[in-house]
């Protein structure tokens, strides 16, 4: 789906093993097409486990590399609580709605963090 010409990538409820190699895939497809901005929709997920968490890393790690952004919409639960104790909301940019992640200011290289 697009959005203000961003792809915006809906997560399924449960990231888990047996579907985050498809996420990372379109993940990885939308970065190669060139896009500076991907926001990744988890306001529906419930579930996210380390599988997932890599998915959302290594999609992180390629946009940087490129100078782009991916960003989080995440709706709090324990999706939230999972990233806070990795420390992975202190690197991907990450906000309460998808149309919050979409208004924000692009924030090139600069600081990454953003609250939710």
């Amino acid at each position: 789906m697009m959005a203000e010409d961003v792809p915006v990538v809906v997560a399924p409820e449960e990231i888990d093993i047996t579907n985050a190699a498809g996420l990372s895939a379109t993940l990885l497809d939308l970065a190669a097409q060139g896009h500076s901005t991907i926001v990744i929709d988890m306001t529906q997920t419930q579930f996210c486990d380390t599988a997932g968490l890599q998915v959302l890393v290594g999609a992180h790690r390629r946009a940087l590399a490129d100078g782009h952004e991916v960003r989080a919409a995440l709706s709090g639960g324990s999706v939230s609580r999972i990233l806070a104790i990795t420390g992975i909301d202190r690197v991907i940019p990450h906000f309460t709605s998808v149309e919050d992640a979409l208004s924000a200011p692009v924030s090139g290289l600069g600081d990454r963090r953003r609250g939710s």
